[in-house]
């Protein structure tokens, strides 16, 4: 592999705006926030709208997660009241 063209490959946690989940692995998505896990080490921080704490496939239950507003959009795109 040549030097210098890759991303770091580091452990980052990923947080679960639905549910509040969260859980570490290795990635190499950028984000400038960091959180204290609770192994006392501080990991990058990036935040995402569903996973499989949240998704209804995983849960067995349907959750309504309306982010930006595309509950909205889908209505007023296919004129649904």
């Amino acid at each position: 592999m040549k030097d210098g063209i890759h991303p770091e490959y580091r452990p980052v946690i990923f947080k679960d705006l639905a549910s509040g989940h969260m859980f570490v692995t290795k990635s190499t998505v950028q984000t400038k926030q960091t959180i204290k896990h609770e192994d006392g080490k501080e990991y990058p921080l990036f935040e995402i709208e569903i996973s499989s704490a949240s998704h209804p496939f995983f849960t067995g239950k349907q959750q309504l997660v309306d982010t930006a507003g595309r509950v909205e959009r889908f209505k007023k795109k296919y004129n649904i009241k």
